[in-house]
């Protein structure tokens, strides 16, 4: 039995690795919070003590209720449709032959029973076909309020937010980071989504439903590079 123990451990941990690797199939993880971004501006003057303006955001009298200082909200609208589509054949072919005509001695070939010996050829050749096709389209409609986190000197704003939604059978995620022009703000305070520089959105989930969509880890295997064939 003491034999059996260390092999008895091994198995229930590749059985646990095994559960673990099912449970979090079709989970999508969140990007990671943005960090500051640090623009190369040329510097500004430095206000002057005694001003009566200081630097920081200000009373706006007359203007609209648009995001523009850190901590403000912003609803991006999403409106992303994406489609793909790429076709590749590939077609080789070779063929190759060798010969080498029989020598003769004295005007006689050379022979060792009855077969000539000197004479020599080969051939080959070798054929490839391949074909492949790949098609995707996406589609991502909705809306998520993020927070302004940074100011850029340029009047750009660095916005990131997310929403949770847990349902019956999972949870799911959206996410949304990137930059975005005060100028490109409507007066609702909302942005569409193809309007936000370098853009990073996360939409998925976990749950039932994300991993009765999921390939299990063994065909996950056979459909990886290390299958054998």
């Amino acid at each position: 039995m003491s034999r059996l123990a260390p092999a008895l451990r091994l198995l229930a941990a590749v059985i646990v690795a095994t559960l673990s690797g099912c449970v979090i199939a079709g989970d999508v993880r969140p990007y990671p919070a943005m960090a500051p971004v640090e623009p190369i501006m040329p510097p500004s003057a430095q206000a002057t003590a005694g001003a009566i303006y200081a630097a920081g955001p200000g009373l706006q009298l007359y203007s609209d209720r648009r995001a523009r200082d850190v901590g403000d909200l912003l609803t991006i609208t999403l409106t992303e449709n994406t489609t793909a589509q790429t076709t590749a054949n590939t077609s080789t072919s070779k063929e190759s032959e060798l010969s080498i005509g029989t020598p003769t001695i004295f005007g006689a070939p050379v022979t060792l029973g009855g077969k000539d010996i000197l004479s020599a050829s080969a051939a080959g050749s070798r054929d490839f076909t391949g074909k492949g096709t790949s098609a995707q389209s996406n589609r991502l409609q909705g809306s998520v309020t993020v927070t302004v986190i940074q100011r850029l000197p340029n009047g750009n704003l660095v916005v990131q937010g997310a929403k949770n939604l847990r349902l019956n059978r999972g949870d799911e995620l959206v996410q949304v980071q990137g930059i975005v022009r005060a100028a490109d703000i409507f007066p609702d305070n909302t942005i569409p989504s193809s309007r936000v520089a370098d853009a990073r959105i996360v939409y998925g989930g976990r749950g039932a439903i994300a991993q009765s969509n999921a390939m299990g880890w063994l065909s996950r295997f056979f459909n990886s590079a290390l299958a054998p064939y």
